[in-house]
């Protein structure tokens, strides 16, 4: 029998990118997270994986995991930081404490020295530089120098669509393999690309949903959308997460009005305003609803938000008292975000988990057919 694949997950989340794992050859033996209820969520999915919960820039922490990779053998060692401190959506402060967190990772890398190595982080990771020794190197090059000697390193960014995930989500990914080890961790070639899949394909058959109005009262929530009890229960029948979302009416009425693929800044009459009536200034990817015809737009952190960067449901047309609507005027559920984000629709999230979380975690992600394929090329290279 085939030995399975060893993994260390640094920085693992709640596991979005290991949900596929168990289709493959490969398992997670040991996770480490810094967030209290991350840990928490990984465990109830992932009972048999030794959790370490902790900050990884503690000597106790580092050590144990250091500790328990050595012990258990790891193969493979996963490294996604947190992308905040660079990501195009914050701040892109490179004094950010979270950029310096990938020294700890490449520490531990050092120590254990797995067969392989897979960083990941947004396409940002390669012009953002980090202090080491108060001396400001960027990202890739600290990688390479630190590395290079043992380890072959092939670098890319790669567009998770390409690997049949129903979103344009690029990453930074580093692929590293000990130089004594023959078989590599290697990238699709173009000609194993298959063709894009679009949220038509993807999410289309699911049934509509009108969102829960924030400060509406039961009868107030019928009056402005009669059917939303028939719509939620009638979604709650395929997943409890095709749930509705919950926003404000401003949002919500302006998003009524705006079609398939455009932004209600670009409406006439009814455009984003402030609390106080005043029109909202934003980005033309913002209050923006996606096209059926293509992948959905990169996932974020912010997904749960209307008001944020192309987070809105495409929607279908229809007339009401000789007025174009549109359906959907919210942002995706979270079943939905699992079908774009290529996490199966039956990882077993924790019910104790609130949305904020998952849609946070699930934003941060690695796509998981992304590893899910680097690692079956790799087993496939074996056979060959």
């Amino acid at each position: 029998m085939r030995k399975k694949l060893k993994i260390l997950s640094l920085f693992a989340n709640t596991g979005v990118a290991e949900s596929l794992l168990h289709e493959t050859n490969a398992e997670v033996l040991i996770a480490n997270e810094i967030d209290d209820r991350r840990c928490k969520f990984y465990q109830s999915i992932y009972p048999k994986t030794k959790v370490i919960c902790g900050d990884i820039r503690n000597k106790e922490i580092c050590s144990t995991i250091v500790k328990e990779a050595i012990k258990s053998k790891i193969d493979l060692i996963i490294a996604t930081p947190p992308c905040q401190g660079m990501s195009t959506v914050g701040k892109q402060n490179k004094f950010d404490k979270r950029n310096q967190l990938i020294y700890y990772a490449l520490e531990i890398i050092k120590k254990v020295k797995p067969k392989y190595v897979l960083i990941e982080n947004v396409p940002q990771q390669l012009k953002t530089s980090i202090s080491v020794n108060n001396i400001f190197l960027f990202i890739p090059e600290y990688i390479k120098q630190s590395l290079k000697n043992e380890y072959n390193i092939k670098d890319s960014v790669i567009n998770s669509a390409d690997y049949g995930v129903p979103q344009i989500r690029k990453r930074s990914l580093f692929l590293l393999t000990r130089k004594n080890i023959e078989n590599t961790l290697d990238f699709l070639n173009k000609s194993e690309f298959d063709k894009h899949i679009t949220l038509e394909e993807s999410i289309g058959h699911l049934p509509s949903l009108d969102p829960k109005i924030q400060g509406f009262s039961d009868k107030e929530q019928l009056n402005y959308f009669p059917e939303f009890e028939i719509k939620k229960n009638r979604a709650l029948q395929v997943s409890p997460w095709h749930r509705p979302p919950l926003h404000k009416i401003r949002h919500v009425e302006v998003m009524l009005r705006t079609s398939e693929g455009c932004s209600a800044l670009s409406n006439k009459v009814f455009y984003p305003k402030k609390a106080d009536g005043t029109k909202i200034k934003g980005y033309k990817n913002t209050y923006r609803r996606q096209l059926w015809n293509r992948p959905s737009y990169t996932v974020t952190t912010y997904n749960g938000a209307i008001c944020s960067q192309d987070n809105v449901h495409p929607g279908r047309e229809f007339s009401l008292n000789n007025e174009k609507i549109y359906s959907d005027p919210r942002v995706f559920s979270i079943l939905e975000l699992m079908i774009v984000m290529s996490i199966p629709t039956s990882w077993d999230i924790p019910h104790w988990a609130n949305d904020s979380l998952i849609r946070h975690s699930i934003g941060e992600g690695l796509p998981p057919l992304v590893l899910k394929k680097i690692v079956d090329k790799l087993f496939l290279k074996n056979e060959s």
